[in-house]
């Protein structure tokens, strides 16, 4: 019987990478011209796989939209395999729901044209997340192509019991943590290993001759696949030619220009019943570690920033607003969530969120950001001004100015809220914009204080007034400008239910009363105490904190560390001989910032010496492309001082310290940590990735060189033993690194480089992220490990700001506090609260962090009935149980 040779046209199609955005849509347009004039003419041409992305198809039409006939026939006959993504993101530095959304946008887009290709697509992702089976499984897909994190080994070789990320055969069975398996097709010998197929028999016969041993020594069946194309490649025109040829010249073949769809089927009724299983996340763990490519999290850091932004706001704060204003307005802007959300989704390719490209294409990435963030904000505003004029305010006093949160988080929050509350208004119609002014400043001041909805006066820190400028614009006449006097309101909201909302009113009192409680018990050693915790400020602005439930104190905790990075923006190299630049044992200014009974705050000021860059001889490295491995640079002899200033955060009653650090970075070449040692003595840690809380090893593997072990991470990274640990939280900063000997939290700020580095020289001076910087960062602390996901939940409510809206006193259908929806269970993370598309349902979604089983409720008093959803939110045939299994992904639908 013959062995069969599955050849599939396409091209690895990065939107933009080592040339601006505009550069790669051009050759697109060429390469769609040349696809759709082979799919009209050439008979044997069987189809081109339009690498898993719907959006190739939004851009070509961008330039060619007289040509959409044209590829809705190529579609519906076959000839142009689309989907089933929107894009080919970076699963790993992307959100959970983003992930979510991509897929789900694809099928919306791929539905508009025809039937998707039922293949999850991840050539070259820089590793694969540990959920993808159960994702893929609910997303009605039962294989997944990937190009990294598995290292095959060939058909001869032996998987060792110890490698779970080996494997014989380029097919194998890859298993999630729920226990979820799909078929796992590598890429073993790249997606190019058919790429340029010679049509000349002395060509074609050396060509094949390799090609075909290559293919046998990883496939477990006769059926061999090649990928004819690469990245940006043109269409082969000749390929049917090319094949044609190879069946004359290999006789013991067949040669088929094929697709996904046929090659699957087909391989898979001859699969062996073992063909061995991967297991969880895929990063290449059995590599000398070089190029996993996870220092692509730190690269131009600003970026994750603004991506973990948007992502809230899109999310966490506009899709739960404008779910809970539907019940008011039974409109749901889908339409605009999908635009922003497509803005936001473009920004995900792996070259471009990795910030592994050329300067011009991140600078393109910034106007989509802050559109799809001022999308959302606008949006949320919508469904505030609703919502809020819905709550009923009528108990307060008629001279109070009212103003309700909204906790749109699925966690329990406690936080320091600021509140900008106006207090009189002024239009311009009533006088000049000037003397309007005037006269506000000069109105007499009352004295103020804050209360709940049940009359409670709640602790808050009220600023001097300020007037400033403003405007409303009315949905019916024109804009109204105005000048309006502001006070700034600081209060502790405590315990404040998830998907609930509590009214607030600032009102005139007689005395203003200031508890004289305060949480710094020795303003000359620094020293701050609250019930949980005692926090020692040292001298060199590292802090000692001793956690009083378990009775572990740890320190040296705020330790920077600087060291010099002679690599690129896809990987972190050290130069060699060259130790890191500590913080620790240099003095700091310690100052106090504010000191209330609900909130204290202190300064810490550290400055460090730092070579101003490398050596001159990196640029004449880099540009002689010498690999970074075998680089000879230093750091530069020319020092510059840094000031690195530290705000700490201690809030009444919480465990969770809150940081935020911010200098100018005037230094190149170097990435600058912040050091948590947590002296805890355990082999394993936890950290946040997608729908996972995946436990990590903090060893390497016996064949790892690379003397950095750097990994991804989202909202939190956790090291603990059976009594206590330790949660690091964060904003934007999705490198972590646990050091050796101590069990050291080291939490990347930025790393600075010159050049993107992979195939060649290509020079980026933006990524030396020069300027000034801002990091958002926070350390929890629990006891026994089965407390520890409390902490997680603050984590993840941390990043999820509490929305305000102030209103006028009125009566209302809407309590003036109540909760949405009701969520209960220790374990489970809720990623999101959204209309399904057709407004039928109220979709929440989210996961167990947990290995073992829990229980979760989720309950909406409006609705009776709810339904198991899968991730396409698709109702199942199962009903929704209380128990959530293992590491389950559970999304579930609402009545409307």
């Amino acid at each position: 019987m013959k062995k069969k040779v599955y050849i599939i046209s396409h091209s690895h199609w990065d939107r933009e990478w080592y040339m601006p955005y505009e550069q790669h849509h051009m050759r697109l347009v060429e390469l769609m011209d040349d696809v759709l004039e082979l799919a009209e003419n050439d008979p044997n041409f069987n189809s081109f796989h339009l690498d898993g992305q719907t959006i190739i198809l939004d851009d070509y039409l961008q330039v060619r939209p007289e040509q959409k006939a044209a590829v809705q026939k190529a579609i519906t006959d076959g000839k142009l395999r689309i989907g089933p993504f929107y894009i080919l993101q970076d699963d790993f530095l992307i959100s959970s729901e983003s992930n979510v959304r991509n897929m789900l946008i694809g099928k919306k887009e791929s539905e508009k044209w025809g039937p998707a290709v039922k293949l999850g697509y991840f050539p070259d992702t820089f590793g694969n997340m540990g959920q993808t089976p159960q994702m893929m499984k609910q997303a009605g897909l039962d294989a997944a192509a990937f190009g990294r994190g598995v290292k095959p080994v060939g058909f001869n070789n032996e998987v060792l019991d110890d490698e779970n990320y080996t494997s014989q055969y380029s097919e194998m069975w890859w298993q999630g943590p729920d226990g979820s398996t799909i078929l796992g097709l590598l890429f073993a010998n790249w997606y190019s290993n058919g790429n340029e197929i010679p049509a000349e028999k002395e060509a074609a016969l050396a060509f094949w001759t390799q090609k075909l041993a290559e293919a046998e020594k990883f496939a477990s069946t006769d059926h061999l696949l090649m990928m004819n194309g690469v990245d940006h490649q043109p269409v082969q025109k000749d390929v049917t030619k090319a094949i044609a040829l190879a069946n004359e010249l290999f006789p013991d073949y067949e040669f088929i220009h094929s697709n996904f769809d046929e090659y699957l089927e087909q391989m898979g009724q001859d699969l062996p019943e073992k063909v061995g299983t991967v297991h969880g996340e895929l990063t290449s763990q059995e590599t000398d570690g070089w190029f996993t490519l996870a220092n692509t999290a730190s690269a131009r850091v600003y970026l994750k920033k603004w991506n973990t932004k948007v992502e809230r706001q899109l999310e966490n704060v506009t899709e739960p607003l404008a779910a809970m204003a539907y019940d008011l307005t039974q409109s749901y802007p889908h339409d605009q969530l999908d635009y922003a959300w497509k803005l936001l989704l473009q920004n995900h390719p792996h070259d471009s969120i990795c910030g592994c490209s050329v300067d011009e294409v991140h600078r393109e990435m910034i106007p989509r950001f802050e559109k799809a963030d001022e999308v959302g904000k606008f949006l949320a505003e919508e469904a505030l001004t609703h919502l809020a004029k819905a709550v009923d305010t009528e108990k307060f006093p008629e001279t109070s100015h009212s103003f309700v949160v909204f906790n749109t988080s699925g966690y329990q929050k406690s936080e320091i809220v600021k509140v900008k509350v106006e207090i009189e208004r002024k239009p311009f119609r009533e006088g000049i914009p000037h003397e309007l002014w005037e006269e506000l400043s000069e109105s007499e001041m009352p004295i103020f204080e804050v209360v709940d909805s049940e009359g409670q006066t709640i602790p808050a820190l009220i600023s001097n007034p300020e007037v400033s400028f403003g405007y409303d614009l009315p949905k019916d006449r024109f804009r109204v400008p105005y000048m309006a006097k502001y006070v700034e309101v600081e209060m502790a909201i405590n315990d404040m239910p998830a998907f609930s909302w509590n009214t607030f009113a600032l009102q005139k009192t007689e005395t203003q009363v200031k508890e004289a409680d305060s949480m710094i018990k020795d303003s000359e050693k620094y020293v701050l105490e609250n019930s949980c915790l005692i926090v020692t400020i040292n001298e060199d602005g590292t802090i000692k904190v001793l956690d009083k439930s378990s009775g572990r104190e740890y320190d040296k905790l705020l330790t920077l560390e600087d060291t010099g990075d002679i690599g690129n923006e896809y990987i972190f190299k050290q130069p060699e001989d060259a130790n890191p630049i500590l913080s620790s044992g240099q003095p700091a200014e310690i100052s106090v910032v504010k000191n209330e009974s609900f909130v204290a705050q202190v300064k810490i000021i550290q400055r460090m010496i730092l070579p101003e860059a490398a050596e001159d001889l990196l640029e004449q490295e880099q540009k002689a492309v010498v690999d970074f491995r075998y680089r000879k640079s230093g750091r530069s002899s020319k020092l510059k001082e840094v000031t690195i200033e530290t705000l700490l955060t201690m809030e009444k009653d919480s465990t969770h310290l809150r940081f935020e650090t911010t200098f100018d970075n005037q230094v190149k070449d170097h990435r600058l940590r912040m050091l948590f040692p947590t002296g805890i003595q355990t082999d394993t840690h936890e950290a946040d990735s997608i729908y996972e809380v995946v436990t990590r090893p903090n060893q390497v593997s016996k064949s790892w060189e690379n003397p950095t072990n750097p990994q991804h991470q989202h909202a939190f990274v956790n090291i603990h033993d059976e009594k206590s640990g330790v949660t690091i939280s964060n904003f934007g900063l999705n490198e972590y690194e646990i050091l050796p000997g101590n069990n050291t939290i080291a939490l990347t700020f930025l790393r600075a480089v010159g050049e993107m580095g992979d195939w060649g020289y290509f020079p980026t001076p933006e990524a030396q992220c020069l300027g000034q910087h801002t990091f958002n960062y926070g350390i929890d602390f629990h006891g026994e490990e089965a407390t520890r996901y409390a902490t997680y939940q603050r984590a993840y409510a941390a990043q999820i700001p509490f929305s305000v809206k102030q209103t006028t006193k009125h009566a209302a259908q809407l309590k003036a506090k109540d909760t949405y929806l009701t969520v209960k269970g220790q374990t489970f993370a809720v990623t999101a609260m959204k209309n399904s598309e057709d407004n039928r349902m109220l979709v929440v979604r989210g996961f167990n962090m947990s290995g073992e089983q829990d229980e979760v409720e989720l309950e909406k008093n409006t609705s009776e009935a709810s339904y198991l959803l899968n991730l396409l939110e698709e109702k199942q045939p199962e009903k929704v149980m209380k128990t959530l299994n293992a590491y389950e992904i559970r999304t579930i639908g609402f009545d409307r």
